[in-house]
């Protein structure tokens, strides 16, 4: 069983930032690609961010890019989301998932571990 450890939410005020981490312990985190996905309360799952094994792919939502980063530090089996300009409709608990191969996709169908979610709450 693999683990995901998420941590870094909270409450930020529009236009904040914030950076999400999220930890995988184990000796095959560099061989999985990466997703950060989120739901808010009464909807679906929906995608943020993913990242192939070696960051040579990123991709984003359309609703994320340009405001969000996600990077990977193999050395440190850890993935982040930095988020920036965020507004109240970023609200929802964020997740992240791993992807026993190195292709990403935006489907969390096709994600095989999820982490325990991280709140982020967007509000003055």
């Amino acid at each position: 069983q693999v683990q995901l450890i998420e941590s870094g939410g909270g409450l930020v005020q529009p236009g904040g930032s914030l950076r999400l981490s999220c930890a995988v312990p184990g000796r095959t985190f560099g061989a999985y690609a990466m997703g950060w996905f989120r739901q808010a309360p009464g909807k679906e799952r929906d995608f943020v961010a993913a990242i192939s094994y070696s960051s040579s792919n990123k991709y984003y939502a359309d609703s994320t890019k340009g405001r969000f980063t996600i990077s990977r530090d193999n050395s440190k089996n850890t993935v982040y989301l930095q988020m920036g300009n965020l507004k109240p409709e970023d609200t929802a608990v964020y997740y992240c998932a791993a992807r026993t191969t190195a292709i990403i996709s935006g489907r969390p169908d096709q994600y095989d571990y999820w982490g325990q979610g991280t709140q982020v709450t967007v509000s003055s």
